[in-house]
């Protein structure tokens, strides 16, 4: 596959991801407003580009860390 650019929407998970949010619901809302998102939707697209080696290639400080959340996750259940 050609080295292909992850789309804007796309970016703007990553961006939204990489921030950090003061106050409960406050990252919800940002997803709402900005994104124009439901949040179970913006975290489906979150966790697909999680395995996307795009994403990774784009952002992979952001990537790794949210690599490790969800594999810590994991091993508590």
């Amino acid at each position: 596959m050609e080295h292909a650019e992850l789309d804007r929407r796309e970016q703007d998970v990553l961006a939204l991801e990489h921030r950090s949010f003061a106050g409960p619901g406050a990252k919800e809302r940002a997803i709402r407003e900005e994104l124009g998102l439901a949040p179970v939707r913006y975290y489906q697209l979150l966790n697909a580009l999680l395995d996307d080696q795009r994403a990774l290639a784009f952002d992979p400080v952001t990537v790794n860390r949210l690599r490790r959340v969800r594999e810590a996750r994991r091993a508590e259940r």
